[in-house]
């Protein structure tokens, strides 16, 4: 083997990024959710009187995902009644420009099969 000659190991894909990416995705809701906490809409029920079709149970499962994958940090206020408030971590604000960053993408491929 010359000096200039180089063995490559095969590379894999990100697995636990690329599947975070694939379950956002794959719950309708949560790029509602982060639209939401964008205009400051951060407590569960004031979510579901906000968007049509949206339950509390879904909305539920969907918040616990995205808490559990540290994209969205959970207050819960001691008070009664009890209130729970939502906000984006700064691994999520990360997260969001890169789901950004794909939707331009998308944008792009969209625009050159236009142009067909």
């Amino acid at each position: 083997m010359n000096n200039k000659e180089k063995i490559f190991v095969r590379k894999a894909a990100p697995e636990n990024s690329a599947r975070m990416v694939e379950s956002i995705y794959g719950c309708k809701w949560s790029l509602t959710v982060y639209q939401l906490l964008a205009n400051d809409v951060n407590r569960p029920g004031e979510m579901v009187r906000n968007v049509a079709g949206l339950t509390t149970k879904v909305l539920n499962q969907c918040l616990k995902r995205n808490v559990e994958f540290g994209i969205l940090d959970k207050t819960v206020y001691n008070e009664l009644p009890p209130r729970v408030e939502y906000q984006v971590t700064a691994f999520g604000e990360k997260f969001l420009g890169i789901l950004g960053q794909l939707e331009a993408l998308q944008d792009e491929i969209d625009g050159a099969h236009t142009h067909i």
